[in-house]
């Protein structure tokens, strides 16, 4: 029987493209901390991969094992506006305090993701070599 990378490395592949897409909106937002009318965005990450298990269950099924496999997820998640805590003049919605601790917080949480996807190729290694 064989073994799809998909089964096999989990939920943690889809996890680290999110975290990498947020790594990028953050990053943007503390760039545009000074750009009068910047509106901070981010991503709902729970609600993001909350929609991510539903679609996996909605997937096409096969009913010959010949049939090419089609795969429905996007990896593309929701960007949401965030409000702001305090209103600034400008109508700059960036909080730099916010923002930097966000971004500090999704590459640890990013990092976290990449030990585990290491801990899987590293039992996958291990169970093809037969140790």
């Amino acid at each position: 029987m064989p073994i799809s990378f998909d089964s096999a490395l989990g939920i943690h592949q889809k996890a680290l493209a999110f975290r990498s897409q947020r790594a990028e909106i953050l990053a943007s937002n503390i760039a545009n901390a000074d750009t009068p009318g910047y509106k901070a965005r981010d991503i709902d990450f729970k609600s993001t991969m909350a929609s991510l298990n539903t679609r996996a269950s909605g997937e096409l099924a096969r009913t010959n094992p010949k049939h090419i496999q089609i795969n429905t997820i996007n990896n593309n998640a929701e960007v949401l506006y965030r409000t702001p805590n305090q209103s600034s003049l400008d109508g700059n919605t960036v909080d730099g305090l916010l923002e930097k601790s966000a971004f500090a917080e999704n590459a640890l949480r990013y990092q976290a993701s990449l030990t585990f996807l290491s801990g899987k190729f590293k039992g996958m290694k291990a169970a093809i070599k037969g140790e």
